[in-house]
């Protein structure tokens, strides 16, 4: 850590800790009283463990919360919201009192649990356990990748630590197991966790579930332990994290767990150290008695002057970012084109040629005409665009050989017995991640990447096991984070796995996502497609389905009906017009009897349907839907271009029909059951999906 970087804190020892401590107690039970919701125990019991990391060590500027150099701090355990409020509030950032006061209420910038984006210094949306400490973990990873890239020797403009608050909940959630296994093989020594033991959860006292040896766990993942510790010893805890900082800059330095002993709801007379204080209001009388009890005759939500000044951080993190600052000065003027790429990663923008590039991609695609698999389909665009843009961080949760997410630019990550990167020929450290079987760590750990910023991560496993994914695909939605999903062997077509890898309602389950971008595309054209959409969605994530089987190339003619939702240019509205009756022989002023609508493996079906009701004079409309959620953005016009109204549609989707009425279809080709053990050509047979039951279901439909 560079020296102009130490945080100053001289104000602090005029005021005892236990006051400053006393003061976040207060705004925690006082908030939740008025709001008569929420949980007081953890920020009260937590109290001391903020004073010491954030009076004495957090790096950061209350007037500038996206400060790129800034320490992160993640509350995992984020019902004890009113702790970060509180702490916000104090140390100056741009959360007034009155928002305490506003506690959980509508269009407050305090709700229940931190919501990154509604709150500023708020790093991640914590309250599904485990997933902060995950989150963390990406930050971590992102901070020590983006050092090891762009530091230089006497310019180091990357140097922070990853803080984060996590209690037994998160200890008990799987996920967490998932990432601190992660964190210690790349150790991840700027990653600081203060564990809040206070052995209660809303259930009561936690040993009769909770009896792991929690500091053997850690040290058998590769952390560094620091404790049992008093957790309301402020000099205590003060020690313990500069043992942490400073064991993390030795060569073999590792992540590092602080076991901090506390009573939950400490200061409450009688409901400290029980499952009472955990979530719901003291109670007015209990309040009043906390406040005897501490010390603290203020009125609610009082914090004296003196109290309020010890706390304030603004001008302590006026000079750290200042002094930063002045050094990406000096870098600029000694590496300007480097430092340019490090400021045009962390705005998040994408090269200025990428549209160039990805039109020349498409394009090349379109001539070359392949008939692969989608997910080979979305390797070869990966293979341009990974050598295109250096921040695409890859991965897969030990899938890497079936997902194809691996490419020539992107070699593995690995890291050395000194703990840093091992890096290629041409110096750069790795840019795949092998994750390992841990789906719903790798999502938690990419929502953590994406959110600490200079990185786009993509990560891949089987459509079928997005369930282990699924709440952290969401929080990212929620978060309207920039991370991409790659879903293979998306149907029944993957074959002889069987039932339990087959998906069948996984695509419709993801669709349902608010804010969730989600492809399933036909072709290589398509697929391109897609991952050029994913990548320019700064603020929604995206999950692309793709097929273990091959895919024919589908012609993309423009119609004469609908120009404009028609050809190249219009997949990347998510639906579009793709084959006329004129395409199949009819005359171009024939007009469509049906529209048919298919989406990834389903739409050549549809082709070859089409083929044969034209053999029967019926002629037919054929869209491509690769993204339905794309698709209903777009302007009503567009859409009824599309699909126009008053046409009969079918649908056909190998997947769950239900999602498809919605589009007012007359009927649906579907699969509402699940699949079997087989191949895929003979599960297609089996299941219906031919080109002649799907015409067989446009002639009931017109019948």
């Amino acid at each position: 850590m560079n020296l102009d970087d130490r945080p100053i804190r001289a104000a602090h020892h005029t005021v005892p800790a236990d006051r400053m401590a006393n003061a976040i107690r207060a705004l925690a039970m006082d908030a939740v009283q008025q709001a008569n919701s929420g949980h007081p125990g953890a920020p009260m019991g937590m109290a001391e463990m903020a004073v010491a990391l954030w009076g004495r060590h957090l790096k950061h500027n209350p007037a500038n919360p996206v400060w790129p150099d800034r320490d992160r701090f993640v509350l995992s355990n984020g019902h004890g919201s009113m702790l970060l409020y509180a702490l916000l509030h104090l140390s100056g950032y741009e959360l007034p009192i009155q928002e305490l006061k506003a506690f959980r209420q509508l269009h407050s910038r305090t709700p229940g649990h931190p919501e990154v984006g509604v709150t500023p210094g708020v790093e991640t949306t914590t309250g599904p356990l485990g997933q902060g400490i995950a989150n963390a973990v990406g930050m971590a990873l992102a901070e020590k990748l983006l050092a090891a890239e762009f530091n230089r020797d006497g310019h180091t403009v990357v140097d922070h630590h990853t803080y984060v608050f996590l209690g037994d909940g998160c200890m008990m959630e799987g996920i967490s197991h998932e990432a601190c296994s992660l964190a210690g093989a790349w150790r991840l020594s700027k990653l600081i966790a203060l564990y809040d033991d206070n052995g209660i959860s809303i259930d009561g006292q936690v040993q009769p579930w909770f009896a792991d040896d929690t500091p053997a766990r850690f040290r058998a993942y590769g952390w560094h332990v620091i404790g049992p510790i008093d957790g309301h010893d402020v000099d205590a805890l003060d020690a313990a994290i500069a043992a942490a900082k400073a064991q993390g800059e030795q060569a073999e330095g590792k992540p590092t767990l602080i076991v901090c002993r506390t009573r939950i709801g400490q200061g409450s007379p009688s409901r400290a150290g029980t499952a009472k204080a955990h979530g719901e209001p003291l109670g007015a009388e209990e309040v009043q008695r906390t406040r005897e009890a501490i010390g603290w005759p203020h009125a609610p939500f009082e914090i004296p002057d003196d109290i309020r000044a010890a706390w304030d951080a603004r001008q302590a993190g006026a000079q750290v970012e200042a002094a930063w600052t002045q050094r990406l000065q000096a870098y600029r003027a000694a590496y300007p084109e480097v430092a340019a790429e490090f400021e045009r990663r962390l705005r998040g923008d994408l090269p200025v040629d990428f549209h160039e590039r990805v039109a020349d991609l498409i394009a090349g695609l379109h001539k070359q005409a392949q008939t692969v698999a989608s997910r080979k389909a979305s390797q070869l665009a990966l293979e341009v665009l990974t050598a295109a843009l250096p921040e695409l961080l890859g991965g897969s949760a030990d899938l890497t050989g079936s997902n194809l997410t691996q490419t020539a630019a992107t070699p593995s990550l690995r890291f050395a017995e000194d703990g840093q990167p091992v890096r290629d020929a041409q110096g750069r450290p790795g840019r795949h991640i092998n994750y390992g079987v841990r789906e719903f760590g790798m999502a938690a750990v990419m929502n953590g990447i994406a959110l600490h910023g200079g990185y786009i991560p993509y990560g891949g496993t089987f459509l079928t096991f997005s369930d282990y994914s699924r709440n952290a695909i969401r929080m990212a939605a929620l978060m309207k984070q920039r991370v991409i999903h790659v879903f293979t062997h998306d149907s029944i077509g993957l074959g002889e796995d069987g039932p339990t890898h087959q998906p069948v309602e996984h695509a419709a389950s993801l669709r349902l996502i608010p804010n969730l971008d989600v492809w399933r595309p036909a072709d290589t054209a398509e697929t391109a497609v897609a991952w050029a959409q994913a990548l320019q969605q700064r603020e929604r994530p995206t999950a692309l389905l793709l097929s273990r089987q091959n895919l024919p190339y589908l012609a993309k003619p423009t119609s004469a009906v609908a120009p404009d939702a028609s050809g190249l240019e219009a997949i990347a509205r998510g639906g579009y017009v793709l084959a006329e009756p004129e395409a199949v022989g009819f005359e171009p002023t024939e007009k469509a009897r049906a529209v048919i609508i298919a989406t990834g493996s389903e739409v050549a079906l549809a082709l070859q349907a089409q083929r044969q009701l034209a053999g029967e004079g019926i002629a037919v409309r054929v869209v491509s839907l690769p993204s339905t959620t794309v698709f209903d953005r777009q302007p009503l016009e567009y859409r009824q271009a599309v699909l126009p109204p008053g046409l009969p549609r079918i649908a056909v989707e190998a997947g769950c029909s239900d999602f498809w009425w919605k589009y007012g279809c007359a009927a649906v080709v579907g699969l509402d059951r699940f699949g079997e053990s087989a191949p895929g050509p003979l599960l297609y047979q089996h299941f219906g999906f031919t080109p002649e039951r799907v015409a067989a279901v446009v002639r009931e439909t017109l019948a």
